[in-house]
């Protein structure tokens, strides 16, 4: 696959400028709706993951969430960093199920931003079963003002189709994290129902 060639290279890249000042991190969450780019996947849904990261701006980590029919477990890595006031990244993400629940994703992401704004842009392959392979393009554009408000505006292109808008405050009381987000998404992402609120929770650690 294509992807995996990109892959390659950028493992070679990336792995370069992992340093030996390591921070680890875990995090467990649970949200009422689970919900990803707009696309509804599972109602009432726990999560967890590990994150590496370091002084060069190398990450890379692993996460994973019920989807009913066994998990979504995603791996990524990559570099990100800032200049004044501008942010950069780029990655690898995977998007692996251990039941009949999805096939496999695989997405190149790039990220630059400017103050609040952030751009996001994926470049993926799905592998659709026993379907032909998909290529997709994902492209958000995320205001965060740093206040705990925020919103998201994500539309999808070439074989996958829909966009939506998803608005939301989070806030941290006593070490946990508080979230809550409405999701306005067009009939190509969510099906029948137009609008989602979501409530979510989480806590992470230092290891």
């Amino acid at each position: 696959m294509k992807t995996i060639v990109k892959t390659g290279v950028l493992v070679s890249i990336l792995f370069a400028s992992a340093a030996a000042n390591a921070q680890w991190s875990a995090n467990v969450g649970w949200a009422s709706e689970y919900h990803f780019r707009g696309i509804f996947q599972k109602t009432s849904s726990a999560s967890g993951g590990v994150d590496y990261e370091n002084d060069n701006g190398f990450y890379a980590g692993t996460w994973a969430a019920d989807v009913g029919d066994g998990l979504e477990v995603d791996g990524y890595f990559g570099f990100g960093g800032s200049i004044e006031d501008f942010s950069y990244g780029i990655g690898f993400t995977g998007y692996y199920y251990t039941g009949d629940f999805d096939d496999t994703y695989q997405e190149i992401n790039l990220s630059g931003g400017y103050g609040p704004f952030t751009v996001d842009v994926a470049l993926g392959e799905y592998e659709n079963f026993d379907g032909p392979t998909q290529d997709y393009t994902f492209v958000s554009l995320t205001l965060d003002p740093g206040n705990g408000f925020y919103g998201t505006f994500g539309t999808f292109s070439q074989d996958a189709d829909g966009d939506y808008l998803e608005v939301g405050y989070g806030t941290t009381i006593a070490e946990i994290d508080f979230g809550v987000s409405l999701i306005l998404a067009n009939d190509d992402l969510i099906g029948d129902e137009d609008e989602t609120l979501i409530f979510t929770i989480g806590k992470g650690f230092d290891l």
